[in-house]
Parts: structure tokens; sequence; C-alpha cells
């Protein structure tokens, strides 16, 4: 497995479709990007600028579920690729046991955020997905333009071929 982190969610260049772009922690720094819905994307969002609200969202209150069931969510790990179909599994921790509840990734990665809990990514996962930075893109303020590095690829793909 290979720990990613979030660099951002941004709208693909088509201005319709949000992306998730995971980013690996060590080695090459390759990017993964995945093709998520508008309120996956609010929430991921939401979860990056630790954003609360007054009543619960559905992910705040999952996380609020799985405290009150006295679990931890002690990880979360996107397990493959098929298709353009990402998967992703939850790993929690319940009395000293864990167990896996498959999710979607962009799911998962909205409740990392809340627990501040470590993304995996499966190596085929990364190989089949993932696309090295730039040279110049790695150097900017913010990270690089991701958007830029995968214009080729996004131009060539329907989003309903990366449904999360």
């Amino acid at each position: 497995m290979i720990e990613m982190e979030v660099t951002k969610v941004q709208v693909d260049i088509s201005g319709t479709t949000p992306v998730l772009v995971l980013r690996e922690v060590a080695g090459a720094g390759r990017y993964v990007p995945i093709f998520i819905g508008h309120a996956e994307a609010s929430a991921i969002t939401f979860g990056l600028e630790s954003v609360v609200t007054a009543r619960p969202l559905t992910h705040d209150l999952f996380c609020e579920v799985i405290e009150h069931l006295g679990a931890t969510l002690s990880s979360v790990e996107i397990t493959k690729v098929d298709g353009g179909t990402f998967f992703a599994d939850l790993v929690l921790s319940v009395d000293g046991n864990q167990t896996r509840l498959s999710a979607r990734p962009s799911d998962a990665v909205a409740l990392a955020l809340r627990f501040h809990c470590p993304i995996w990514a499966d190596e085929s996962v990364v190989e089949a997905a993932g696309v090295l930075p730039d040279e110049e893109g790695e150097d900017s303020e913010d990270g690089g333009d991701v958007v830029e590095e995968f214009r080729a690829f996004i131009d060539n793909v329907n989003p309903e071929d990366f449904a999360s």
C-alpha cells in the first residue's frame, strides 16, 4: 500500500465534473485523479477546510455514529480500479478488532479527512491511474496545476467512465 494525501478537489476542464486529486506522500509523488460527484466534492472540501455546519451533514453524521458505537476509522484504502471505477474500504477498529466496509473512494476520503486518518492506495491503483507530476508544476506554490497534467487525458474521456 502507498500512502496518499488529498491535494485538492477541482472541476475538470470542461467545467462540469469535480475531480478528487490524491498524491502519493513518498516516492515519485504521482497524482491519482478520481472523478466524483458534486455532493462528495463539497463533503471533501468541507473536510479539508474543517468546516463545521450547524447541523451534521451525512459524513459528519456517519462519523458520529462510528464514534457512538465505540469504533474508530483507522484508515481508508483505495483497493482497486476496474474499468475506470475506483473501489475503497473503510478500515474500522471495533473492540480491538479490525473490520472493513466497502465504500466509494469519495465517501471514504471525506470520512478520512474528518477522522484525520491515513489514506492508502494499492500499488496497482497508483500504477494504473497515477500520473507523474511535471517538474515545472512541482515547484509552483500550490503543488502544480494538476488539471494541466491531466488535460490531454480528460479531453479524451467521459466522466461516466470514471464513476466512483
